[in-house]
């Protein structure tokens, strides 16, 4: 199996749970091997590849700003392509713009995914049971890609992937794994750092930057 099979699959999951007016969003950055793998919770309208037109990569955040502020502070954005995220308007992210962004995370060895591929109108919250439907897909995808390290953002993803009830911030920097098809990835929860959670960004930073540094040192 490879990423690309899975595609039919999250489109038509599309049309049962998300709004059938929108794309689906799959993922972007590093395939093979990357040191870090980001799971973050659903996509929103506020993505410019999820709107009708769009002829470019379905991956997550494209035409947003806030998230991207985390990439850059982690070192895992180029100083040049942060720059030109901020002073774009999200309208102005055009098919070429967004490949770059793409190009340069997987220069910085990162796999960047939502649990959800299921494109919402708005930030409404997906109940745990939609979230389940797509938890064997995104192990598949883990498998496929064979990270160094998984990062969950959020108690939500944390809680739906780890198959056990996490909190953020109680469980900082533990190490948990998940299995799949007999081998162990180490994984970590890590606070969401946009929307309602904007004012975690300084820890969701602090975090990843000290993850970075252990597996350096491993």
């Amino acid at each position: 199996m490879n990423l690309e099979d899975l595609y039919p699959l999250y489109d038509k999951m599309q049309l049962q749970y998300g709004d059938p007016s929108l794309h689906s969003i799959y993922h972007g950055g590093c395939k093979e091997r990357p040191d870090f793998f980001f799971v973050f919770m659903n996509p929103t309208g506020k993505n410019l590849a999820s709107l009708p037109g769009w002829d470019g990569i379905y991956a997550p955040w494209i035409g947003t700003k806030m998230i991207w502020d985390l990439f850059y502070r982690v070192d895992l954005l180029s100083e040049e392509i942060y720059l030109e995220i901020k002073r774009r308007k999200g309208k102005e992210w055009d098919p070429a713009f967004a490949r770059r962004v793409y190009q340069d995370i997987e220069k910085h060895k990162v796999f960047v995914s939502n649990l959800g591929k299921c494109t919402q109108i708005d930030a409404r919250p997906l109940k745990d049971s939609v979230f389940l439907e797509y938890r064997e897909l995104l192990l598949k995808e883990i498998e496929v890609v064979k990270p160094r390290v998984v990062l969950l953002f959020g108690n939500q993803v944390s809680s739906i992937l780890l198959n056990q009830k996490i909190s953020v911030s109680t469980s900082r920097r533990v190490k948990y794994q998940i299995k799949q098809q007999g081998v162990l990835y180490e994984t970590y929860s890590i606070f969401y750092p946009v929307g309602n959670g904007r004012f975690n960004l300084d820890k969701a930073i602090e975090d990843i930057l000290w993850i970075k540094d252990s597996i350096k040192v491993a």
